[in-house]
């Protein structure tokens, strides 16, 4: 082929990629994505609008997004008005080991129920996945008198182990690892691989899209639950996490709206660069595991 042909039709196929970019279909879709963009990012910009505002236009009539200045100390008031950096790093070590838990037990279990052959497997599948229809709700109160036995109450284990054994992650993980050719199972057996070999060196570096799915939601259920923390802390200055911190900015010495807008900023910060750092095996396990409706 010339190069005349070539650069002909290198020409044509970028004219066609232009036309096919900007065709009214096209613009309408994207058009479309900014506005839904936009309106979900809406309660975000009104936080961080807010948190900038000074004490008394929080309320001020009629409402503006910008106040009469931008009140940057705010963030700093945050922590002089409680011990909130204390509840930052209270969230952060219940949400990280319970991350770690769960990934343990839900893939440890999601492979036993999806590669391994035993009597009772699918029966026993069906109501492990049978749990998920009970609230939450309905466990606290026996969940909390287990605590008690245990003499777990007001500790960080009553904040991690309770929740770390759900149906949900192991779910996920069986429907990955069961997209895995067995082939590869069965090479790593001729190799002389046991069974938990075969799964450390094998299914576990497959399963690292779907792993970080798990990951990302865990840990924004760990750093986001508040019902559980309220029973079962009672010293919330030590033990308390980020949900019952934001909390006590309403009392008897009133309801500080700036200050809980800003530390409501400053509690997206890690679950964002979670977002940011795991974001294309977020892409790849939900694209794998079924999560996009596929």
């Amino acid at each position: 082929m010339s190069t005349d042909s070539r650069a002909t039709r290198a020409t044509t196929a970028r004219a066609t990629a232009r036309g096919a970019r900007w065709t009214p279909r096209r613009v309408l879709s994207h058009v479309l994505l900014v506005l839904v963009t936009f309106l979900f990012l809406t309660p975000v910009l009104y936080a961080v609008a807010t948190a900038l505002k000074p004490a008394g236009e929080t309320f001020a009539n009629p409402p503006s997004l910008v106040g009469s200045s931008v009140r940057w100390q705010n963030f700093a008031d945050v922590f002089d008005y409680l011990p909130f950096q204390r509840f930052i790093v209270n969230g952060l070590l219940v949400a990280v080991v319970g991350t770690l838990v769960v990934l343990a037990a839900s893939s440890l279990g999601a492979y036993a129920f999806a590669r391994l052959r035993w009597r009772g497997r699918d029966s026993l599948f069906l109501v492990f996945l049978a749990t998920l229809m009970v609230p939450q709700e309905v466990l606290v109160v026996p969940m909390f008198i287990l605590m008690q036995e245990l003499g777990w109450v007001n500790s960080f284990q009553a904040l991690v182990f309770p929740w770390a054994f759900t149906a949900f992650g192991t779910f996920l993980l069986r429907q990955f690892f069961r997209q895995i050719p067995h082939e590869l199972q069965e090479a790593a057996t001729l190799d002389g691989c046991s069974p938990l070999r075969t799964f450390r060196s094998v299914m576990l570096p497959i399963a690292k899209p779907a792993l970080g799915v798990l990951a990302v939601f865990t840990f924004i259920a760990y750093w986001n639950s508040f019902l559980w923390p309220l029973i079962v802390v009672n010293d919330v200055h030590d033990l308390g996490t980020v949900p019952l911190g934001l909390s006590l900015f309403f009392g008897q010495n009133g309801n500080q709206w700036h200050l809980v807008m800003a530390a409501s900023v400053i509690s997206l910060v890690p679950t964002l660069l979670l977002l940011i750092a795991l974001q294309k095996h977020l892409v790849k396990g939900i694209a794998a595991t079924g999560l996009a409706g596929r």
